[in-house]
């Protein structure tokens, strides 16, 4: 995958707070000019972000259909390419561009590679920038946390969990929501002896009593830190009770009791 050149300028990130706890993320490339938004929850905080930098939308890339994270999307697009999973093209709004799993998007000089992502929603979709170093994961990987399963299954979650693991792991990951301190606690409850899960709750904690994101996380944290992403760890199986389960059967009772929780 193309990668930034030693004289090359990696593209801006940008995180916009939106609605009560969603998020939505701009690239945005100097040199081109080219402007990338993923999922765009609400209207309002985006064009105040983009009037505000003077900046235009030259792509809006969605990951799933949800109406939080597709509901500005008729107000921001205006020229923009809007670009969406084909498999979900009948719930997303109209798309001039539908991209199938494992495609690569040209977006100017930079390369999005399409992730199947589903396990939230049976159409969900990640994308992979590597020039940015990001992966924007909508409702899928989540900071200390993994999606709901609306629509999909625990084996359709641990397939995509899987295919995200396996980026580089100083890939940043770009939730969609802020759930960091809930997902925090519930790690806490099955993976109460990691000191570096301890010391991510309690840094967390401090982000958000000042009003600062807790998202991007490098997936290399994620991979040490979130037990969606280690249910081969023989303390969460145990805290479970499931020392000897199939790694899909740990992701379905951590979901399950996470939903309880």
């Amino acid at each position: 995958m193309p990668q930034a050149s030693p004289g090359q300028h990696k593209p801006e990130l940008v995180i916009i707070p939106c609605r009560t706890d969603n998020y939505a993320w701009l690239v945005h490339d100097p040199a081109s000019g080219r402007l990338i938004l993923v999922d765009a929850p609400e209207a309002a905080p985006i064009a105040a972000e983009l009037a505000a930098r003077g900046w235009q939308l030259t792509d809006i890339l969605i990951t799933h259909h949800h109406d939080d994270h597709i509901a500005g999307v008729a107000d921001l697009r205006r020229g923009a390419r809007v670009i969406g999973a084909a498999a979900d093209a009948h719930r997303l709004p109209p798309l001039d561009l539908a991209v199938h799993p494992g495609e690569e998007i040209a977006l100017g000089p930079l390369v999005a590679r399409v992730i199947d992502a589903p396990g939230h929603t049976l159409g969900h979709l990640a994308y992979h920038l590597p020039q940015a170093g990001a992966v924007f994961t909508g409702d899928s990987l989540m900071s200390l946390g993994c999606g709901r399963l609306f629509e999909g299954t625990a084996a359709d979650m641990a397939g995509t969990l899987g295919r995200l693991a396996a980026l580089p792991g100083e890939t940043l990951v770009c939730s969609g929501h802020e759930y960091t301190e809930g997902n925090a606690r519930f790690a806490l409850s099955v993976d109460p002896g990691n000191a570096a899960l301890q010391a991510r709750a309690a840094r967390a904690g401090a982000l958000r009593a000042g009003g600062l994101p807790t998202v991007p996380v490098p997936l290399a944290e994620e991979l040490a830190t979130n037990p969606f992403l280690r249910t081969g760890d023989a303390a969460i199986r145990t805290a479970l009770g499931l020392a000897d389960a199939a790694p899909v059967a740990v992701l379905a009772e951590l979901r399950a009791r996470k939903d309880r929780f």
